[in-house]
């Protein structure tokens, strides 16, 4: 039975106003990931699901415009962008005052604001030799002074890290402001501050009250906190009601019709508007599919295999027209990718043979098959490893990854001595021992086709391999250990910048972002050059370099780019993901 209160809510609703003492109902937002989350402390994690939770939860000084093309620097914590010395080695943020964290026990029962020393020890974490990240290489590769001599000192002592011995290139200057100085000029380095999993400020009494349990006890300035965490099930975000007032003030492009939408809906509008956000993990594309379909979720990445229903002929299918149903196609910031392990005796290694070992198997493997067949067209083929979204990429380059040539692989393999030798089908080294390629991924159906294609073309050319599951997490923490031999996955930057793919080839970043573990001099020393430079053409040709190093060592292969479709039920407005923000429920609104 309708009760007259519905009545009155929904002529409330269609009026913009509710009538008097009737609340407004719960703005619940309802979407999925396909790999579950790993944890909620920025520093030790990377996977998707982590991160994007995260960087609801924590907030960097800096972030990107919501709607400007291309990515557009703006102040979030911070009161507005820092102050940077002509020689790019000098950077001095100022915060906002006034912004709080979310309450939690850790502060005895009193707000907590947000304080430029929050910043200091939030870096100073990465620096921790306790704390098991991937990322610290993002601030050492800037050399900040003194911070990698502190670290230093707590290993060869095996003292814990002293986060409070002062240090040349990081301090707080005064309540709300906080110094950088850098060895070297980083023109670029800005945009860490814009990353809530390198600086969303953590505070202090959170990490030492939690300690090892940290990660399911996020504590952060953002416009959500974690109410409800269910392991690899469920994840429940709400309204954090510390959060500060904020409008949205973001202009859209002009001819970008989604971004005026989103311009015209939210326009004045304090953030955030949801009231919560329902997370489920869902692994498999088909249930993920059908929850979408049934009603169940709010809004979907739409998986690749139902591609051929939803989007038949490259528009959205009229049954889904008719519901009201939005679609939106970008190419993402990110790179699919294999790596292949530079310390394993199989594959690794600098040799002649070695290389034409790499090469020859990134010649025989079909990207071209991989996107038709498992994800359904939805992806650009990748020549190199930096994404169309990034400076540096070059739209002109060919090279060997855009077109798979078996004849040409075994003829490579047979010149380096490659051979069958005791007639079983199977090449041997040219040493004559056993050679086994072992492909590591994640246990789904998905993997499952990749691996049936990673089988069919190694055949093709005489090479045994083998399969290696894992959770997306186990596999981070076997990668980092060097105990992954190929490891296919996709990789996403969150900065518009080519750098982030080169680095993942310079020698000290090995056992963090170079899973390759790949150690060149000669790759190091352009790497290097070309950080300290700004935009440019010295730069993009000292860019150029490295990737033809890259190309000619083949420590990864590049499969693609992809073409990400997000889909929205009726109910949804403003939904739109940014290439380098990860906080896009920030703006998400339901009506």
């Amino acid at each position: 039975m309708i009760q007259r209160r519905d009545l009155l809510l929904a002529a409330a609703a269609a009026t913009g106003a509710l009538p008097a003492g009737a609340e407004a109902p719960r703005k619940v937002l309802r979407c999925c990931y396909n790999s579950a989350e790993v944890g909620f402390d920025p520093p030790q994690v990377s996977d998707q699901t982590s991160v994007a939770v995260n960087a609801h939860i924590f907030e960097s000084p800096l972030a990107y415009d919501a709607l400007a093309e291309p990515a557009r620097l703006v102040p979030q914590t911070a009161a507005a962008l820092p102050e940077v010395s002509a020689d790019f080695r000098r950077f001095v943020f100022t915060l906002k005052p006034g912004i709080m964290f979310a309450d939690d026990p850790a502060f005895g029962g009193r707000p907590r604001e947000l304080v430029a020393a929050d910043y200091v020890y939030t870096i100073k974490r990465f620096y921790d030799p306790r704390l098991k990240t991937e990322h610290l290489y993002q601030f050492e590769t800037a050399r900040i002074l003194g911070l990698s001599e502190l670290r230093q000192r707590a290993i060869r002592s095996r003292m814990p890290f002293d986060y409070d011995a002062p240090v040349e290139g990081l301090r707080a200057l005064d309540r709300y402001r906080f110094e950088l100085r850098l060895a070297a000029p980083d023109p670029r380095f800005v945009h860490l501050f814009a990353n809530a999993g390198l600086t969303g400020a953590v505070a202090r009494e959170v990490v030492e009250r939690y300690g090892a349990d940290l990660m399911a006890h996020p504590v952060g300035t953002g416009p959500f906190r974690l109410r409800q965490w269910r392991r690899s099930s469920l994840i429940v975000l709400e309204k954090n009601p510390r959060f500060r007032e904020q409008f949205f003030d973001a202009v859209a492009p002009e001819g970008d019709a989604h971004a005026l939408a989103m311009q015209r809906h939210l326009q004045g509008k304090r953030l955030p508007v949801l009231d919560e956000v329902r997370i489920s993990i869902i692994e498999e594309e088909q249930p993920r599919w059908l929850a979408f379909a049934g009603g169940e979720l709010d809004t979907l990445e739409m998986p690749p295999g139902v591609a051929p229903l939803v989007l038949p002929r490259g528009r959205l299918a009229p049954h889904l027209q008719r519901r009201g149903v939005q679609a939106r196609a970008t190419v993402g910031a990110s790179t699919r990718l294999s790596y292949f392990n530079f310390d394993d005796a199989q594959i690794g290694g600098y040799t002649p043979e070695k290389v034409a070992l790499r090469r020859a198997i990134l010649i025989a493997y079909d990207n071209a098959a991989e996107i038709r067949l498992v994800f359904k067209g939805q992806a650009l083929p990748a020549q190199s490893l930096l994404s169309p979204s990034g400076y540096g990429y070059d739209p002109l380059l060919r090279s060997e990854m855009s077109a798979a040539d078996p004849a040409r692989a075994r003829a490579l393999l047979d010149t380096w001595g490659y051979l069958d030798r005791d007639g079983d089908g199977w090449r041997e080294n040219p040493d004559g021992s056993p050679l086994l390629l072992r492909l590591a991924g994640v246990a789904d159906s998905r993997q499952r086709q990749i691996n049936e294609l990673w089988s069919k073309q190694m055949q093709a050319i005489g090479l045994r391999i083998v399969f290696e599951t894992g959770t997306f997490g186990e596999l981070i923490k076997r990668a980092l250990a060097g105990k992954l031999q190929i490891w296919s996955y996709s990789w996403s930057v969150s900065t518009p910048d080519g750098d982030f793919f080169l680095g993942m080839a310079y020698g000290p970043n090995a056992e963090q972002s170079n899973d390759a573990r790949f150690r060149l001099a000669a790759y190091d020393r352009l790497y290097e050059r070309q950080r300290v430079l700004p935009d440019g053409p010295e730069r993009l040709a000292l860019m150029q370099q490295c990737n033809r190093l890259m190309l000619a060592y083949a420590p990864y292969i590049a499969h693609w780019h992809a073409i990400r479709v997000d889909l929205t039920q009726p109910a949804v407005r403003a939904y739109r993901r940014h290439a380098f923000n990860r906080d896009w429920w920030r703006y998400a609104d339901l009506v």
